[in-house]
């Protein structure tokens, strides 16, 4: 852009100077004398001035032309090493991935080889039951005759058959113990069962999180490199709970990504009120998911948000730990009538093992339901038995993980029973319950908790 206007220039001063150069051989003709001309200083003066003016203005582009190559080669580098990070992110990701598969599918075959192991000692207790039915039935005859022969005409010889009789009778009890211990065996090879399976779907759940996390992770990582790309200043912080999701403008019920102080962001669903938004903690509502999980699971979280899931001990914690929350629990039976309370709560840490303690009592029918001691009663499973019973675990008697005082308030993470109910009572008390709605021993049609911050009582 700068050469052609030296070039011009060059050319412009050297013809209006023309003129001035010295001249030989003008007016030879005439015979007069030649006469010597130079260029006027005030032209010269002009003509250096333009030349410095045209240096500097090249030297100056060629500084920022300078510099702006040192910023590109500076952006390149920086976006190289994102990129490569990126990569070996991708590949790790990649790898997990890999090892998750062949863990699920090893977990797979396991289960089908449980359940085949499982439908044999099903068929073969069948059988040994049709076989001990027999043999009973075979007992009464010889008992009848024995009767008969004893009685009347024959009972000369009647008392001659009849030592044969009872070794017949001791042998047929003899086999009837082992049919008993082999029943006993099979029950416990079932209970054995059963608990592979529960190992089986806890893992499966696990894996399932694992890689709901690391494709959290990788879009996180994706905004986070988005955003340095684009150079955005100062974002706006995440949002702590779905209440200040509500205060921001968010209206719509949903998944949301929130973040907690001194946590990490994790994914919420989000029950948006008028007074308000809600974050949703549990949710029961199919049977779609076993509740009945160990330690770690409850701690970490397990489920979907969008269907049945247990959004985690330590997530709970972080969110209600920042202030006073209300914990709002709801739920409905099988005639669709829907009952709700709300409690002020406090939820300590893993090192009180999450102990819930409630802050006030409220009226009505259900306030008996949730401990109210003021030591706060701690989370208990049936892997880490924290309640209040000393000779019984409550988890393993009810099934599921709750704030069990004397096991019998409420568990509304017990098993769901999608048909009737069973009729023993024992099977019943394993249900999902709240004691004082519908009794002890009514298992309950959906379930959900909710927490929020205390204002928002005072706008509803």
């Amino acid at each position: 852009m700068k050469v052609p206007l030296a070039n011009l220039l060059c050319i412009t001063v050297l013809a209006s100077s023309g003129s001035s150069f010295p001249m030989e051989r003008r007016g030879a003709a005439a015979g007069k004398e030649k006469r010597v001309q130079y260029a006027a200083w005030d032209d010269v003066n002009v003509l250096a001035h333009g030349l410095l003016q045209l240096g500097q203005g090249l030297k100056e582009h060629v500084d920022k032309t300078k510099g702006q190559v040192r910023d590109i080669t500076i952006k390149m580098k920086v976006f190289n090493v994102t990129v490569s990070e990126l990569g070996k992110l991708t590949q790790r990701l990649q790898e997990d991935s890999m090892a998750l598969k062949a863990k699920a599918q090893s977990l797979e075959e396991s289960e089908r080889l449980v359940l085949n192991v499982s439908m044999d000692l099903r068929e073969k207790t069948k059988e040994l039951l049709k076989d001990r039915q027999k043999d009973h039935e075979r007992m009464n005859k010889m008992e009848e005759k024995v009767d008969g022969l004893m009685q009347g005409e024959g009972l000369e010889a009647a008392n001659a058959n009849y030592s044969d009789a009872r070794i017949i009778q001791w042998m047929l009890e003899a086999q009837n113990k082992r049919i008993d211990d082999l029943v006993e065996r099979i029950k416990q090879q079932q209970e054995k069962m059963d608990k592979q399976n529960i190992r089986i779907r806890t893992l499966q759940n696990q894996i399932q999180m694992k890689n709901e996390r690391s494709s959290l992770k990788r879009k996180e990582d994706e905004v986070h490199l988005n955003a340095s790309s684009e150079q955005r200043d100062s974002p706006d912080a995440m949002a702590s709970d779905c209440h200040e999701l509500f205060l921001r403008g968010e209206t719509s019920s949903g998944l949301y990504t929130i973040q907690p102080t001194d946590s990490q962001p994790f994914e919420v669903f989000c029950e948006m009120t008028p007074e308000g938004g809600w974050t949703v903690i549990q949710r029961r509502q199919d049977g779609s998911v076993d509740f009945d999980q160990l330690w770690q699971a409850y701690q970490a979280g397990f489920g979907s948000l969008n269907g049945e899931f247990w959004l985690g001990l330590e997530k709970i914690h972080s969110v209600s730990k920042g202030g006073n929350y209300i914990l709002k629990v709801q739920f409905s039976d099988w005639r669709d009538e829907i009952q709700s309370i709300n409690y002020p709560f406090h939820l300590n840490g893993e090192e009180n093992n999450y102990s819930l303690r409630i802050l006030e009592r409220r009226a009505g029918n259900l306030e008996s339901s949730l401990s109210t001691e003021t030591s706060g009663v701690p989370f208990s499973t049936r892997d880490k038995d924290n309640d209040q019973k000393n000779d019984l675990n409550c988890a393993k008697q009810l099934s599921g993980g709750w704030w069990f005082s004397n096991c019998g308030r409420s568990n509304l993470n017990g098993r769901y029973f999608v048909t009737p109910a069973p009729k023993q009572r024992h099977q019943r008390k394993q249900g999902v319950f709240w004691k004082t709605w519908r009794g002890r021993y009514y298992p309950l049609k959906t379930t959900t908790m909710m927490i929020a911050p205390a204002e928002i009582e005072n706008k509803s």
